[in-house]
């Protein structure tokens, strides 16, 4: 588990803190003693975790800019002076990928060399980690887990976006940033959280709760489609992991993977029976009759045992439990939502403990 040592008085550069996994990121960093200066747009949705869960008041700084802002950032990541640079800044979302394509290029790999520029400008030891997607490879969809050397790829242009990202940053690492006294970067690639405090449009558990607050049935495109379903803290803790084993000049690889065990790899449909039966009240869902225009892959695994070995990292939660958490801090969320700060601490107290 994380060494709370290493990160009390870090100074911590968070993209993307405005954020559903930046906001639960930079709780936990908050937990541990760390200074957060955290750089993002405004949130997208309202309500949005970043207000409810009080992120800008655990922040030492928040700058409110845009990722493709070469200057801006570069200045703000300069003021920081970071120990460790976290970047989830981001274009999230598959089904925005094919409305806004050029954009999401922009975003997610112009927006990944901005910062990766901004790093290798600091001179100093900095250990930064670069978020990306699982949805990077270029995936054949027949279920043998992906390892991290696996082809980069991608048929839609979200996730061609960031099998770009991916070989930007390794050509980063390798022309740039190989020097023993400069930055160290890494890569990790994880999708399919869940968590509360996520109100993203077109995904699994997001739309559940919203259907089933409303008494509404859920709708579900392609129910027989596996992903790598996992609770936010899941991936968080790896990335923050590795943070901590770079900082100690372990000779360990750049790229990580960081996904549930093969055994909570299931369907949709079967994801969304869980919730359903947790939330009760009637809950249920149906085959959606919206047909969309756009592919999205049947399956995909994750192979992750380059971090179990690597890093002694594993996943601590069953599917089960993941949507279990989810629901819980939704019923807070409608009931009680100025506990929510709290909620968010106690589960990763609790997942710490598990």
């Amino acid at each position: 588990m994380l060494d709370a040592d290493f990160w009390r008085d870090k100074r911590v550069f968070l993209t993307g803190h405005t954020g559903f996994k930046g906001g639960w990121t930079a709780r936990w960093l908050h937990m541990m003693g760390a200074s957060i200066h955290g750089y993002s747009l405004a949130p997208e949705s309202a309500p949005n975790l970043f207000d409810l869960a009080g992120i800008a008041d655990i922040c030492a700084s928040s700058t409110i800019a845009d990722i493709r802002d070469r200057g801006r950032l570069q200045s703000a990541i300069f003021a920081a002076e970071p120990d460790v640079v976290l970047h989830y800044a981001a274009q999230p979302l598959v089904v925005r990928g094919y409305l806004e394509p050029a954009e999401t290029f922009d975003i997610n790999v112009m927006g990944s060399v901005h910062l990766l520029e901004a790093v290798r400008r600091l001179g100093s030891r900095t250990v930064c980690i670069m978020v990306t997607s699982d949805k990077c490879y270029e995936n054949p969809n027949d279920g043998v887990p992906l390892p991290e050397t696996a082809a980069m790829g991608g048929a839609d242009p979200y996730s061609a976006s960031k099998g770009a990202a991916e070989i930007a940053i390794a050509s980063w690492i390798r022309s740039f940033m190989s020097a023993s006294s400069g930055p160290v970067v890494a890569s990790v690639r994880a999708g399919n959280v869940i968590g509360g405090g996520d109100w993203a449009a077109k995904r699994l558990l997001p739309d559940a709760m919203r259907a089933f607050s409303c008494a509404r049935p859920l709708e579900i495109r392609n129910p027989l489609a596996t992903r790598p379903w996992q609770h936010v803290l899941e991936p968080v803790s790896g990335y923050l992991r590795l943070a901590e084993t770079l900082a100690a000049d372990r000779p360990i690889a750049r790229h990580f993977n960081f996904g549930p065990d093969p055994d909570q790899i299931i369907p949709v449909h079967e994801v969304a029976d869980i919730a359903c039966t947790q939330w009760g009240d009637g809950a249920r869902w149906v085959a959606s009759d919206d047909r969309q225009d756009w592919e999205e892959g049947r399956e995909l695994v994750l192979d992750i045992s380059r971090a179990a070995r690597d890093l002694g990292w594993r996943p601590r939660l069953s599917t089960s439990k993941a949507v279990q958490w989810t629901i819980d801090w939704s019923r807070v969320f409608l009931d009680a939502p100025g506990n929510l700060p709290g909620v968010c601490d106690a589960q990763i107290r609790a997942y710490r403990r598990d």
